[in-house]
């Protein structure tokens, strides 16, 4: 399996793109920004993208969605949960002084156990809502990876203190749905470095008493 990620945007938002190896088929989650980048790796491999996946409709995880599926032509997948931020693009533009990106068309809402499927390989969705009511993580067992979005991070976890943030939902998020898969998965979280489920359980502060 082929996984490139590069952090797009004025927030390095962590872009993971997934490629089959065989099918040569893609899916690109948190397109965010630098939409030339992405399309870069994906000439360089020859893949062609089947799905866009957005963990949560902030700005910098979602902004290039709409550009990437112009592009590619590939369907937008998301939890509907986050709509309203989908809606709210000019506001989040304004938070970081950008201009406002096009807001893509949702084509499959994401909801707890659905699958997206790359040749054999599947990603889980887990719904995580804390960061935002529609965020999700996706669980890939053949990889033995987490992409978490803004939910879980390196010694942290995703900030509560925006437009439908929970700080108990994140945590019982965490506990009932990311601490709960093994101590070696390897978690992609949303921006930063990569850490494992373990990891963050042994030493993140935030999740001591779960």
């Amino acid at each position: 399996m082929i996984h490139e990620i590069l952090a797009v945007g004025p927030l390095q938002c962590n872009c993971s793109v997934f490629g089959d190896e065989e099918s040569r088929e893609a899916i690109v989650i948190d397109p965010g920004d630098d939409i030339e980048k992405i399309q870069e790796i994906l000439d360089r491999h020859q893949l062609t993208v089947k799905a866009i996946a957005i963990t949560h409709a902030h700005i910098d995880h979602i902004g290039g969605a709409a550009k990437l599926k112009q592009r590619t032509g590939a369907p937008v997948y998301m939890n509907e949960s986050d709509l309203f931020l989908r809606d709210q693009l000019a506001m989040q533009a304004g938070w970081i002084g950008v201009e406002t990106p096009d807001a893509p068309e949702i084509d499959v809402s994401l909801k707890e156990g659905d699958t997206i499927s790359l040749r054999d390989a599947a990603f889980l969705t887990l719904h995580t809502p804390g960061h935002t009511p529609g965020s999700i993580s996706l669980h890939l067992p053949s990889e033995n990876k987490l992409i978490a979005g803004d939910t879980l991070f390196r010694d942290s976890i995703g900030r509560t203190d925006l437009p439908g943030g929970n700080t108990r939902q994140i945590l019982a998020s965490i506990k009932g749905k990311l601490l709960t898969l093994d101590d070696s998965v390897v978690v992609i979280p949303g921006h930063g470095p990569a850490t494992t489920i373990g990891r963050e359980r042994e030493r993140n502060q935030f999740l001591r008493g779960l």
